[in-house]
């Protein structure tokens, strides 16, 4: 089944992997450049690769929490980064993690999980997140004509989704996206409503 643990765990063992940079995308990477308080708790859901992870930890950010449910790509992951704590990996359902966090990162997750969850994403994230915490990350401006994943989406669509729960602090085209996704993606900063 398309987005079930084995489709992922299948793309990954035959390196089918093409939102896999090998790095991080420079956009989360001059965001996090600027971040002061390495003490926050942030939440990396569908990390994949785990490349942002790596980053915010090897910058001294002791608080990050890697979160998959592909074994594959975990085993990875705790293989290129062993130093990570085992405790702050959560494998398994993103819908099922109970945690508070003051930061949440989008990258690629959204435009991995079906459209009919994208409600469900945006009542978790606010759940997920500590009274003004934020969710930041990169989303799709294109649609795709073949079937997803990933999935694809539009400016107006996403402001529509996520108005009721979070303050839209930016949503704009990324400037310094890899060539590939060059006026594709957004980048963007929601921070939670008081409601």
């Amino acid at each position: 089944m398309r987005n079930g643990k084995e489709y992922w765990n299948d793309r990954y063992k035959s390196q089918n992997t093409g939102w896999d940079l090998g790095e991080i995308s420079p956009p989360l990477k001059s965001y996090f450049d600027q971040l002061k308080d390495k003490s926050q708790t942030i939440l990396i859901p569908g990390s994949g690769s785990g490349y942002e992870a790596e980053y915010l930890w090897n910058k001294g950010f002791q608080n990050v929490y890697f979160s998959d449910f592909s074994e594959v790509s975990i085993e990875r992951f705790k293989r290129r980064v062993p130093t990570f704590p085992k405790d702050q990996i959560l494998e398994g359902d993103f819908f099922k993690i109970s945690r508070k966090f003051n930061l949440i990162i989008e990258q690629t997750f959204f435009s991995a999980i079906d459209p009919s969850l994208r409600k469900a994403y945006v009542h978790k994230m606010f759940s997920l997140l500590n009274p003004k915490g934020k969710l930041v990350g990169l989303l799709f401006n294109k649609t795709f004509n073949s079937p997803g994943p990933p999935f694809g989406g539009t400016e107006g669509e996403y402001k529509k989704l996520f108005k009721d729960y979070f303050t839209i602090r930016k949503l704009e085209t990324a400037y310094n996206s890899v060539p590939g996704r060059s006026n594709n993606e957004l980048f963007f900063i929601f921070e939670k409503k008081e409601i």
